[in-house]
C-alpha cells in the first residue's frame, strides 16, 4: 500500500486520551479508532507500543505510531529513543513520527530517522519551525508535520491560537508530504490547511479528548456568565 497516497486530502485522527482520564484504556482507544474510521478518518495516530499493536490488529488503515516519554535531561518527548522506533515497527506502525525539533536530546534526529528507514517504515518529522523541517528533510524524513509549532519554548494556549498556516505553506514549498497538525479544532480550519498546501490533516483534541472539548464550552459559558 502507498500510505501517503491513501492519506492525500484526507483526515487522520489522533486517538490519544488524556493521560489518567477515565477513557485512558487500550479498549477505549480501539473503540475510538473504529468509530473515527466509520466517520471517515483515513488514518490514525496512536501513542504507545501496546496500543499501536492492539489497533493494528483491529483496523486496516495507515497508522502513525509514536511513543511519549518524560525525560529528565530533555524536553523532547515524542519517540526520543531508537528502541521506541524498533518497538513501534514491530507493533505494526506504518509511519513513525519523532520530535524533530532542534533541542537537546538523548538521540539525534538523523540517527532516529535512519533507524526508521532501516525498519522499512515511513519517517514523519514533528516540527516547530521551517529550520526543523529543512534539517529533517535532508536527514531522510518523508513527512513533515506542523505538530510542534507553538509547543516549544513559550507555549501557545491550545484553545486560543489558530494553527500555523504560515508553516504549512513553508513546508509545502519544499515539495514534500505535509501533515497539518496542531489546534485544528473545526472543519473550516482543516479545509484551510489543505488550501494552504497541506496534503493531510491530523485532528486530535477536538474529536477524541472529551475533557478538552467540554472545557472549551464550559469556559466560554463561564466567561459569558461573568460579564
Amino acid at each position: 500500500m502507498n500510505f501517503l497516497e491513501s492519506l492525500q486530502g484526507k483526515l487522520v485522527v489522533s486517538c490519544q486520551p488524556v493521560v489518567g482520564s477515565p477513557l485512558d484504556t487500550t479498549e477505549f482507544v480501539i473503540a475510538m479508532a473504529r468509530a473515527v474510521i466509520e466517520g471517515g478518518a483515513a488514518g490514525l495516530r496512536i501513542e504507545g507500543v501496546e496500543r499501536v499493536a492492539a489497533v493494528r490488529a483491529s483496523t486496516g488503515v495507515p497508522l502513525i505510531g509514536i511513543v511519549k516519554r518524560v525525560l529528565l535531561e530533555s524536553d523532547v518527548c515524542i519517540t526520543p529513543l531508537v528502541e521506541d522506533i524498533t518497538a513501534l515497527a514491530k507493533a505494526g506502525a506504518d509511519i513513525i513520527a519523532i520530535d524533530a525539533t532542534q533541542r537537546d536530546r538523548p538521540c539525534g534526529v538523523d540517527a532516529l530517522l535512519k533507524c526508521i528507514g532501516e525498519a522499512g517504515k515511513l519517517a514523519m518529522a514533528d516540527c516547530a519551525t521551517l529550520a526543523d523541517g529543512k534539517a529533517a528533510l535532508s536527514a531522510g524524513a518523508e513527512v513533515l508535520g506542523t505538530t510542534l509549532s507553538g509547543y516549544t519554548g513559550k507555549m501557545v494556549p491550545d484553545n486560543l491560537a489558530e494553527p500555523d498556516f504560515s508553516l504549512i505553506k513553508d513546508f509545502a514549498s519544499l515539495g514534500t508530504f505535509v501533515m497539518a497538525e496542531g489546534r485544528f479544532h473545526t472543519p473550516n480550519l482543516a479545509q484551510k490547511a489543505l488550501a494552504s498546501g497541506a496534503n493531510s490533516v491530523t485532528v486530535g483534541s477536538a474529536i477524541t479528548r472529551l475533557e478538552h472539548v467540554t472545557g472549551w464550552f464550559a469556559t466560554a459559558l463561564a466567561q459569558e456568565t461573568n460579564q
